[in-house]
């Protein structure tokens, strides 16, 4: 006579190797999508323009399924969201500067007004603000002339990943509390605790390799509880929509969105907090 309690013979060993295969494939995709985006970001230039593009464009097609719009009207956000995204490239039009913050902002109104709905053309804001604060800080260069850019946009950039990193692997751990039940139930205090110092660690040791500056390193546990603010966001717009991902792009991971939506609310700080500085 069979427990029944106890599983049949095998079924133990099923779940084990089905979540041990989602973890590698997602840890995989990570690898590969970081060491893509490392590439672009040393190369800088032309190569980190075309990456942030094709990104942009991915997540303003997932925003616009999100708001369950229809196939014209997610055609119509991309082409009128790369306008302002051709004006960024370097060397070849204006680069990110007022003139694109400007065509951001006319696009902003271009689809609401079209589609008459302000959380559409809220994509734009959405998806062009971040684009357009990481090239501008990769371009970024200081007033001795010494090109910067890199290490300041690796570190808006790597403490997201690293905050991602140790709310994913720490929450897993130790469990606990929820931090936001009704909005994501798998995240936990404990996770963002994680995520938080993971990034700090991460400040530190930019700071002692590559002398990031102090004001930045104070600021980045702010900026990584902006990242799961972005998280927590981006989830709230699923469960609104129904959905589970934000798109099935990337292996193990759903949707463009689902692993930039740290870097959304973080780039566009981060390049107040590196630019203002320079301005006084």
């Amino acid at each position: 006579m069979t427990d029944p309690d106890i599983p049949p013979t095998g079924t133990p060993d099923a779940a084990p190797v089905k979540s041990m295969s989602n973890l590698t494939k997602r840890v995989l995709a990570s690898i590969v999508m970081i060491a893509v985006a490392s590439v672009c970001l040393a190369l800088g230039g032309l190569a980190f323009w075309l990456l942030a593009v094709v990104v942009g464009l991915f997540m303003m097609a997932e925003w616009s399924d999100l708001l369950k719009v229809d196939a014209k009207q997610k055609r119509l956000a991309q082409f009128a969201l790369s306008v302002p995204l051709a004006i960024m490239a370097p060397g070849l039009a204006a680069g990110p500067g007022f003139f694109a913050l400007g065509l951001i902002a006319a696009t902003f109104f271009f689809l609401t007004i079209v589609s008459r709905r302000p959380e559409f053309g809220a994509g734009a804001l959405y998806v062009g603000l971040p684009v357009f604060s990481l090239l501008a800080i990769r371009l970024h260069v200081d007033g001795y002339g010494h090109e910067d850019g890199l290490v300041l946009s690796l570190w808006t950039m790597a403490l997201v990943w690293a905050c991602d990193s140790g709310a994913f692997f720490v929450g897993r751990q130790f469990g606990g509390p929820k931090l936001a039940p009704s909005i994501s139930p798998a995240k936990t205090w404990s996770g963002l605790i994680g995520g938080v110092t993971a990034a700090i660690l991460l400040a530190l040791v930019m700071r002692w390799a590559h002398g990031l500056p102090l004001h930045l390193v104070i600021a980045t546990p702010v900026l990584a509880v902006l990242a799961q603010g972005g998280d927590l966001f981006e989830s709230a717009l699923k469960r609104r929509a129904g959905v589970k991902d934000s798109g099935n792009v990337l292996p193990g991971h759903g949707g463009v969105m689902d692993r930039l939506d740290g870097i959304v609310p973080v780039a566009p700080i981060a390049a107040l907090l590196i630019f203002l500085p320079d301005l006084f």
